[in-house]
């Protein structure tokens, strides 16, 4: 499909090109009824203004850095943060921006390596997609570029954030566990490897205290180092009747690895997950978990990184997008 461009509108209108141009720059000469009118003819035929002219015009670049640390996608191609990424780049589609990712490997987070597109003034503002180490966030924030952080916080930064509501996600999940008669139920996660992890961690707890169940550290199952690199799961001696697991890929491979020990899962033993990505169905049983709302999140980053590039200086703090309870086949109800 070729591209759109003025003449094509123009045409369509029966305008003169230098019309179209005025109406689609905001320029004077053009009434506002046939400028609105230029304007929705424009969007229809899928015409996209020249950015770079805009940009060289306005002092801008219409890119936003998308970065993300490597951990999280190089050994999953369909990765949560890469749908995550595809919803970012749809979303500031929409308001004529571009999104950039850069990928950063775990030795340049350790050794401070700035990204290119900031040193090099490449993009208008950062999104940073995943948890990163403190001081890599540090070092970004202390270029003054505007920069959201998005599904996760750090406490140690002054920095806006959106995140999904992992506590009382968890919270939900780990209640729906219990409503099934479970009362021995385990944790998978790494409580020190994201704040993400640690919130769905003390959604899971609070649970457990509300409902007056005992909680037993040994059922506490690592699922990655404190540096967030996978390590294989290692199962307690006595094992509880349900686990609640801190992502659906996890869950993923923990039913896997109870298959392989012989367990039947939900039989046996049942587990859940969060995010209901396509692990969640995948997975055999099809996992219950708590869907994330990957398109709200994408379009409130958006229009905070926005409203920074526009030089609002006003500080929200942490936004939290809600989920919802899916409820599948991973849960054997108990007498």
């Amino acid at each position: 499909m070729k591209n759109v461009t003025m003449k094509d509108i123009a045409r369509m209108l029966d305008v003169s090109t230098v019309t179209v141009s005025k109406a689609l720059s905001d320029k004077d000469g053009v009434s506002a009824e046939l400028r609105e009118k230029i304007k929705e003819t424009a969007k229809q035929l899928g015409y996209r203004y020249n950015s770079l002219a805009k940009g060289m015009k306005e002092g801008r670049s219409y890119n936003i850095g998308i970065i993300i640390a490597e951990r999280y996608i190089k050994d999953d191609m369909d990765a949560f943060y890469l749908k995550m990424f595809h919803n970012l780049v749809k979303s500031l589609s929409k308001v004529d921006y571009y999104g950039i990712m850069d990928i950063v490997s775990q030795r340049d987070e350790k050794e401070l390596v700035m990204p290119n597109m900031i040193s090099e003034n490449k993009v208008d503002g950062v999104i940073i997609l995943g948890q990163m180490n403190t001081d890599y966030l540090i070092m970004i924030k202390n270029t003054d570029i505007p920069l959201v952080f998005l599904d996760f916080y750090d406490d140690q930064l002054d920095v806006d954030s959106i995140t999904s509501d992992n506590f009382y996600g968890a919270y939900t999940l780990t209640n729906y566990v219990i409503s099934m008669g479970h009362r021995e139920i385990g944790f998978v996660g790494n409580i020190l490897a994201t704040k993400s992890i640690l919130d769905r961690y003390l959604g899971y707890y609070k649970a457990l205290i509300s409902n007056k169940i005992d909680y037993h550290e040994e059922w506490l199952v690592l699922d990655r180092d404190d540096s967030g690199e996978y390590i294989d799961f290692k199962l307690p001696e006595k094992m509880p009747t349900a686990f609640v697991c801190n992502c659906d890929s996890v869950a993923y491979l923990f039913i896997r690895k109870l298959k392989k020990m012989g367990y039947k899962v939900p039989d046996e033993i049942s587990v859940v997950g969060f995010d209901n990505y396509i692990y969640a169905t995948l997975s055999s049983p099809r996992l219950t978990t708590v869907q994330v709302d990957m398109e709200a999140m994408a379009e409130m980053a958006t229009h905070e990184i926005l409203s920074k590039i526009e030089g609002d200086k006003r500080v929200f703090g942490r936004k939290v997008i809600s989920g919802n309870l899916i409820i599948r086949d991973s849960v054997k109800k108990l007498n």
